[in-house]
Formats: structure tokens, sequence, C-alpha cells
């Protein structure tokens, strides 16, 4: 049984999770040790279970994928991580590269490809979906870490003050962030700002 390569499964959509789990185990060299719900009870299963592959959603309730992995980057005998998503943003992909992601694949893939990508991931390949390695490149993202954390807080709906004392920065220094970001998304305030950096998946 050494040879099976062990998968820790994070999901947050019940079905989903279910049906990937059962296929995978379908698999003779793939067995899905764990599941889990969220991002925090990902982290606990993957530090429990020591998987090869940690195969993960992005966005899930407490940690996201993209957490799970840049949490999991230093640890000793981290798995190899393949995010699963409906996302087919640019943006999230270059994220994802940066945090050390091995594997994209869009959850409308074939279960043949899932189980493929698994495979080379964890003989030490890389596997991007085909479409979204042309158009990871198309668009960068213009905003600093510290302008992208401050129009996060303003896209839950954070007034200047709040953001202000969470970031520990002076209330004008958040205005100028929010106008800064404004300016160079080419947009008329921090709604529509918040709105196609989400969709860019810049957020």
């Amino acid at each position: 049984m050494s040879d099976v390569i062990r998968v820790v499964l994070a999901e947050d959509q019940g079905m989903v999770r279910g049906a990937f789990a059962q296929l995978l185990d379908l698999e003779p060299d793939i067995s899905v040790v764990a599941t889990a719900a969220d991002g925090d009870a990902a982290l606990r299963a993957v530090r429990e279970h020591r998987p090869d592959v940690l195969l993960t959603d992005i966005e899930m309730p407490g940690a996201s994928g993209l957490d799970l992995a840049a949490r999991l980057a230093d640890e000793p005998d981290a798995p190899r991580v393949v995010v699963v998503t409906t996302f087919a943003r640019s943006g999230y992909l270059r994220r994802a590269l940066d945090h050390g992601v091995a594997g994209y694949v869009l959850k409308d893939a074939p279960i043949d490809r899932l189980a493929d990508a698994v495979r080379r991931v964890h003989a030490g390949g890389r596997v991007i979906d085909p479409e979204l390695a042309v158009a990871a490149w198309e668009g960068t993202d213009p905003m600093t870490d510290r302008e992208r954390e401050v129009l996060r807080l303003a896209a839950e709906g954070l007034p200047n003050a709040e953001i202000a004392a969470r970031l520990h920065l002076a209330e004008g220094t958040v205005r100028n962030y929010l106008s800064t970001v404004i300016a160079k998304l080419g947009v008329r305030n921090r709604v529509e700002a918040a709105r196609l950096a989400t969709e860019r998946g810049w957020l």
C-alpha cells in the first residue's frame, strides 16, 4: 500500500465533497484519508493524517485554500497542494502560484483529469488548467499588499476609522490608500473597486 497516494479533501459543499471523495477512492492508487468542510478543519486533518496531497477549494469558511497553502508551505513534510475551484479567475491563479500551489484545476473538469492532477503533483510536477494558464498573464493586480488589505476591509463595509484602527494606520492614510486604489482600477468609488477586484480574483 506504500504506493497509494494519501489525500485530504477540503470542500465546503457537502455533495461535491462526497462525490469527489467517492470517485477518487475508486482509483486504485489514490486514497482519501480525510475530508473537511472548512479551512480550519482541513488544517487539522492535514496535521493529523500527514497526507501526500491536499485537494482544496479556494473559498471556504475559516481559512481559504490559499491560506492553507501559505500556512503549510514552511511545515515539515507538507503535502503538495492542488486547488479545485469554480473560479476561473486569473488573479486567483497568480496568487495560488505565489503561495506554492502545485495544481489548479476547475471543478467542471472530468474526474480522470483530477485524478491525473493528483498523480502528477505527487510525482513532483505542476498542473494548471490550460485555459487558466493563458488567462493568468492577461491581467496583473496593480495593488500593493497594503492597498489590497485596506480594500478588503472596506469591502466588508468597515468605515475608514475602523480600518485605520485594525491596521494601526492614521485615518487619513486609509483615505489615501483607497483613493490610490480607485485611481489605479479606474473606477468611481470603493464599492466599484471592491467589485472589480473581487471579479478578477485580486481580493
